[in-house]
């Protein structure tokens, strides 16, 4: 079949790289985008990056997987979107959009007539993940996160689509898989699960580094999951797993009291018990502080680096085995 997505079209046995414009009421953005159609039947995966800005291991993946895939390579089609969100990746540089200060993933799936980022979420829910067999988001520690690689998704009332979304995650060969226990709220992956889509997030690299050994773990990742779906026959040579991946589950996450200078007394990586205290915002004015103590018991999986901080900024947030 042919695949299309807007404009773009690519014939089976074909390969098309170009941008669509996208019209968000105030302005208008080129969404780029790499369609390879395999020459033999098989699935329709979609890749996306760029979704929050400053992420920059996902956009080099996806733009370097989308340079190396071809027609004879692969069964089925991928469909690959290195940067999803353009103002907050080329702008804005951070998760919220410079157009509204909105973080495009949680408003998946959008919304046609809303502003400008909902405007766009829907776009990209209505023209690129909807009809996906599978769905692959690829995200980062941010300029100001640090982060231990792990590949997420969230659990429904469809216990085969379950089944099939773990079996997905675990296909990447991370050591952390970590799941949600519903679909709610607006993350990509969540609302393409919502569709019945098997839909995964996958996290790679921390303070927005760009170190080519990222990029090649994440790729590797990619290959072992287009391989486990049966789009590539024989992945290319991939590093061995470095640990069987294991469940986990996010147990709580922490958020600044006030507005301060963030001194952080616990590491990500490092393992908590609620109530500990792991770090103090402090008053720059007054040299007061605000002690900040764990919400449960668990891993730091992600933490803030930055030194400034407003009410409501994500600090911490900790996962335990799920066995």
């Amino acid at each position: 079949m042919t695949l299309t997505v807007g404009p773009l079209r690519a014939e089976p046995g074909c390969k098309t790289r170009g941008t669509i414009p996208v019209d968000l009421g105030s302005t208008t953005v080129e969404i780029p985008l790499i369609l390879v159609n395999g020459s033999r039947p098989g699935p329709r995966v979609v890749i996306t990056g760029g979704v929050h800005g400053g992420e920059f291991v996902g956009v080099d993946a996806a733009a370097r997987l989308g340079g190396i895939l071809e027609p004879d390579d692969i069964a089925g089609q991928v469909v690959i979107c290195p940067v999803a969100n353009p103002p907050a990746v080329y702008d804005g540089r951070l998760g919220r959009s410079p157009l509204d200060d909105v973080n495009i993933n949680r408003v998946f799936p959008g919304h046609r007539e809303g502003g400008p980022t909902e405007r766009l979420a829907a776009w990209l829910f209505d023209h690129v993940i909807a009809g996906a067999d599978a769905y692959l988001d690829l995200h980062s520690g941010g300029i100001d996160e640090t982060l231990l690689d792990f590949v997420g998704y969230r659990l429904t009332s469809d216990g085969e689509l379950d089944a099939r979304t773990r079996a997905m995650a675990h296909a990447v060969g991370y050591e952390r898989v970590l799941f949600g226990r519903n679909a709610e709220g607006g993350n990509s992956h969540a609302a393409a699960a919502r569709l019945g889509i098997p839909a995964i997030l996958i996290e790679t690299g921390r303070l927005g580094e760009r170190r080519p050994e990222q990029t090649r773990t994440l790729l590797d990742g990619l290959y072992r999951v287009l391989h486990h779906l049966g789009v590539l026959d024989e992945p290319p040579h991939t590093a061995p797993v470095a640990a069987p991946p294991r469940d986990w589950v996010w147990t709580g996450s922490v958020v600044s009291p006030a507005t301060g200078l963030w001194y952080p007394d616990a590491a990500t990586g490092d393992d908590v018990t609620a109530g500990q205290i792991i770090g103090r915002v402090i008053d720059p004015a007054h040299g007061s502080e605000h002690k900040v103590t764990a919400t449960a018991g668990g891993r730091i999986l992600y933490g803030m680096n930055g030194l400034t901080v407003a009410p409501g900024a994500e600090l911490a947030a900790m996962a335990q085995p799920a066995d």
